[in-house]
C-alpha cells in the first residue's frame, strides 16, 4: 500500500501508524481517513503484529477536520454528507472492534475528530502537555459518532458535559475522567508506550480478539442475555489453541 499522509513502521510484535500531515497539525481529510482505514486492514491480517500504536507526527496528535474538509461538508447535500459520515463511522467502528490491542499515543492537541480517533483506541497514553476536546458544538457541528463511544468509555454524565461544553481539557483531567489511562512526561512518552506495548503483546492474540468482541457486543444487553453471551464466548475460548497451550504451560509449572 502506498501512503502519502501516514507512515507505518513495524517492530515485531508492534506496529506504529503515524499521521504525517505535520504542516496541517495532522488535520483529518477524506484522504487521510481512507489511508488510516487501509492501514488497519493491512495490519489486521499481519500475524506478526499484536499491538498497533496510533500517533501524530510533530507537535500535535490531530487537530480535527481540516479547513478544506469543513468547507466541503458545508457545501455537500444530504446524501453526500450521509455517505461521508458513514465512512467515518466505519473507520471508528473498525478501530474500536480491531481484533488486536490498540494504543493512542497522544501529545499536543487531540481535538474534535482527532479526539474521536483516540477515544476508540483501547488505551490512551497522554503526554503531560496534551489537551483533549470534543469541540464540534463550538462551530455548530455535533459530535454525533464519537458520542456513542464516549458514553461507553466514561459514562453519560461526564460525556454530556464534555460534548455540550466543547471545552478543552488537560491530560490530567482526561485521566481523572477515565478518558486517558496513562499520563507521562512528554519526553518519556515514546519509551512508556513502547514498554507497555511490549508487555501487553505477550498476551494471547485469540484471547484479546475474543475479549474485544465480547466487550463490543455486550453493551445494551440485559443481564441475562449478557451472561448467556459471555458463557458462549467462554466456551468458544476454551477450544482455542492458545487456551490449550496456556493451560498446559501453567500445569507444567
Amino acid at each position: 500500500m502506498t501512503n502519502s499522509l501516514i507512515s507505518i513502521s513495524k517492530n515485531h510484535p508492534l506496529a506504529t501508524i503515524t499521521m504525517t500531515r505535520e504542516e496541517k497539525r495532522n488535520a483529518l481529510s477524506p484522504e487521510l481517513l481512507g489511508e488510516l482505514s487501509q492501514a488497519f486492514d493491512e495490519l489486521k491480517s499481519d500475524e506478526d503484529v499484536r499491538v498497533v500504536i496510533l500517533r501524530g507526527q510533530g507537535n500535535t496528535f490531530s487537530a480535527g477536520a481540516d479547513l478544506a474538509y469543513l468547507q466541503t461538508i458545508s457545501e455537500n447535500g444530504p446524501e453526500e454528507n450521509l455517505a461521508d459520515s458513514r465512512k467515518l463511522r466505519d473507520l471508528l467502528w473498525k478501530i474500536y472492534t480491531f481484533p488486536k490491542f490498540t494504543i493512542a499515543q497522544v501529545h499536543g492537541a487531540a481535538l474534535a475528530g482527532g479526539c474521536g480517533l483516540a477515544t476508540v483506541c483501547d488505551v490512551i497514553f497522554a503526554a503531560d502537555d496534551s489537551e483533549f476536546g470534543y469541540t464540534e458544538t463550538a462551530i455548530g457541528f455535533i459530535p454525533a459518532l464519537v458520542s456513542i463511544f464516549l458514553v461507553r468509555k466514561i459514562g453519560e454524565q461526564h460525556a454530556r458535559e464534555l460534548l455540550l461544553s466543547a471545552r478543552k481539557i488537560s491530560a490530567e483531567e482526561a485521566y481523572s475522567l477515565g478518558l486517558a489511562q496513562y499520563v507521562v512526561p512528554c519526553g518519556s512518552l515514546d519509551t512508556a508506550v513502547q514498554q507497555y506495548a511490549m508487555q501487553v503483546s505477550k498476551n494471547s492474540p485469540s484471547a484479546i480478539a475474543l475479549t474485544k468482541s465480547l466487550l463490543a457486543a455486550q453493551h445494551g444487553m440485559s443481564l441475562e442475555a449478557g451472561l448467556e453471551y459471555a458463557a458462549s464466548m467462554n466456551a468458544l475460548a476454551r477450544g482455542t489453541e492458545d487456551t490449550k497451550k496456556g493451560i498446559a504451560a501453567f500445569l507444567k509449572k
